[in-house]
């Protein structure tokens, strides 16, 4: 199930002002390594947890129709289903109706469509909205937890020192709570 960024975020979820107070920083010298080191940090938290946090368009690529109509998405939290569509082998697209295709809780897409797959790998694309939407709508202890990855990236440039799992202590019990639990 290979997964493709096609639209990234608009805007961060902690802002490059608010990255400058909380590191004391007063000028403009800094502001394109702090905004690199913001982007950074959400994408490191965003791994670790499983989850996107501000709304992102990703494609999911699968070989076969799945069993019973039912995908398990691996991305969350899902908004919605933006498009899908069928690859023939000659790559062009037959659009599919997503009309009553619903996501459940679980992230698991539910759907009612059930034809032929023509290509025998990527025949099928879907298009996923996910993401808890915008900037605003992150949980602040994510917030949180990017603001002092961001501190502790910006300190520790070298990246000699730093906890086991790559994040400060304090940043890990803030995204415990989102992380993604797999039961086998």
């Amino acid at each position: 199930m290979p997964l493709i960024l096609l639209t990234k975020p608009e805007e961060e979820p902690l802002s490059l002002a608010d990255a400058k107070a909380y590191l004391r920083v007063d000028n403009d010298a800094e502001d394109a390594l702090i905004g690199s080191l913001i982007v950074a940090a959400r994408r490191h938290l965003e791994d670790a947890t499983g989850k996107r946090f501000v709304r992102q368009l990703w494609r999911l690529s699968l070989d076969a129709w799945p069993v019973a109509g039912v995908v398990s998405l691996p991305l969350a939290p899902v908004l919605g289903i933006a498009a899908a569509r069928l690859r023939e082998v000659d790559g062009t697209e037959v659009p599919l109706d997503i009309t009553n295709w619903s996501v459940d809780g679980a992230n698991r897409l539910h759907t009612d469509t059930h034809v032929a797959v023509r290509r025998p790998f990527a025949g099928i694309e879907i298009d996923v909205e996910a993401g808890f939407g915008d900037a605003g709508d992150v949980p602040q202890d994510v917030v949180q937890a990017i603001r002092l990855l961001v501190a502790h990236l910006f300190e520790h440039r070298s990246g000699a020192d730093h906890a086991r799992n790559g994040l400060p202590l304090a940043a890990a019990a803030l995204i415990a709570i989102e992380r993604r639990v797999r039961l086998a």
